[in-house]
């Protein structure tokens, strides 16, 4: 595979910008190697600089639902910028847009438009902060909420599959006031909401998490964390930035029938475009500026264009959810397809999926928390994203992501993957 103009603009890039890359795991750091620079996405495909043409299951890392630049998409650009870019102003279409949201998600009956995840989920916290009074919250080991200083204590994603489980330039004031809890363990929650009563604003969980590979609460765990927030006053805060609109049409919330106090949006919201949002109950968002006294804003949230991409995106889920019957039969048959691979190599990867969102892990015991995660072998993960890119794959550059299904990926496409993974396998083992 030739791929050297990508080398020679990854070049050029590290003399402009940090690392030759604008987010940390495009760099192809933590599975070796340059990566390639993209210039069309169509469909379920993407085509690199060299002219590489590639089964793409990243999906601008989970925002394409309905693949690269669906016609929808494109023609809501097309008439929202024949009227300007950004006004600083109100428009319609953040109403339309923040009434859909609410009609997709039963929990969220307010919502702040933002720009990004991150913006998302440090507002969120902020806000349950405010309405509490309280300065401390929770968040589990090897969840990711963006790159706020008080979020990255342990984080997940980019920090983990770097190597750097925290980041210089956070204060030991803010790591004071993140308590750290173990994703599905019920216990470590009890003990510091006990050690540290009347104290915590709020929890923050990935209900679904995608960032240190796909692992998915437990009922019971879920349930009971609901409970002890219900009793200690504590806001539950749901990341769905990743899940929202992907696993279902009202996210992680609705396939879990768990109803937080707080979620956070992003990717899909946005129609591919960068967005976010955080909402839910009136009690709580009405404490936000201007309605109330914590602070938040943005000047180009709420961005016309970003809000007619994802409106059209949304309003493409409102009317037709039968898409995610759809996506369900082709996930099955590409995990069904993996599992078999795996079995006539004489390997049992754990293999974790809900949803359009699949990972393999490369250990054979069960995954269901970051500690069994990190046990993956990241180095042997790294040889088979070779493998699988040299066969026209594109996965995550890392092992601690997601795989992301879109709606026009055909059986052609899932085939090709399918064999791909065995061949890859074959190679590597």
């Amino acid at each position: 595979m030739n791929t050297s103009k990508s080398k020679a603009l990854f070049e050029q890039a590290k003399k402009f910008i940090p690392g030759g890359v604008n987010s940390p795991v495009r760099s192809f750091k933590s599975v070796g190697g340059d990566p390639l620079f993209i210039t069309r996405g169509e469909g379920s495909k993407m085509i690199d600089v060299d002219g590489n043409k590639f089964i793409d299951y990243i999906g601008s890392w989970g925002p394409h639902l309905f693949g690269h630049n669906p016609p929808f998409i494109k023609e809501a650009l097309l008439n929202a910028i024949e009227n300007g870019t950004s006004f600083g102003a109100p428009t319609e279409m953040e109403i339309k847009m923040a009434e859909l949201i609410t009609q997709l998600v039963p929990s969220v009956e307010m919502v702040r438009m933002v720009n990004s995840g991150t913006e998302a989920t440090m507002s969120a916290v902020r806000a349950a902060r405010g309405f509490t009074g309280r300065e401390k919250f929770i968040k589990f080991e090897g969840c990711y909420h963006g790159h706020a200083d008080y979020f990255l204590i342990k984080a997940g994603s980019g920090a983990l599959t770097l190597g750097v489980p925290t980041s210089p330039g956070v204060t030991s004031g803010n790591a004071a006031d993140t308590l750290l809890a173990d994703y599905n363990d019920i216990n470590s929650i009890k003990r510091l909401v006990a050690a540290n009563k009347n104290e915590i604003a709020a929890i923050i969980i990935e209900p679904i998490a995608g960032n240190m590979g796909v692992v998915a609460t437990t009922d019971d765990f879920l349930k009971e964390l609901r409970t002890i927030c219900n009793e200690e006053k504590i806001v539950l805060i749901f990341d769905e930035v990743m899940t929202g609109f992907r696993v279902a049409a009202g996210g992680a919330q609705e396939i879990l029938g768990i109803k937080p106090d707080l979620s956070t949006f992003g990717k899909i919201i946005g129609g591919g475009l960068p967005v976010g949002a955080f909402g839910g109950k009136r009690e709580i968002m009405e404490k936000i500026a201007p309605s109330g006294p914590v602070y938040q804003a943005g000047t180009l949230s709420g961005n016309p264009l970003a809000m007619s991409a994802g409106y059209a995106a949304l309003n493409h889920i409102k009317k037709h959810p039968e898409i995610y019957i759809q996506l369900e039969k082709k996930s099955v048959y590409l995990e069904e397809g993996f599992r078999k691979n795996l079995n006539s190599v004489g390997k049992n990867y754990a293999m974790n999926r809900v949803g359009s969102m699949m990972c393999m892990f490369f250990t054979e015991e069960k995954v269901d928390d970051f500690k069994s995660a990190v046990e993956s072998d990241t180095v042997l993960y790294g040889k088979f994203f070779h493998e699988m890119l040299r066969r026209g794959i594109y996965l995550a550059p890392a092992q601690f992501e997601a795989m992301f299904i879109s709606t026009v990926h055909s059986k052609e496409d899932l085939d090709q993957t399918i064999d791909a993974h065995k061949e890859s396998l074959e190679t590597i083992l």
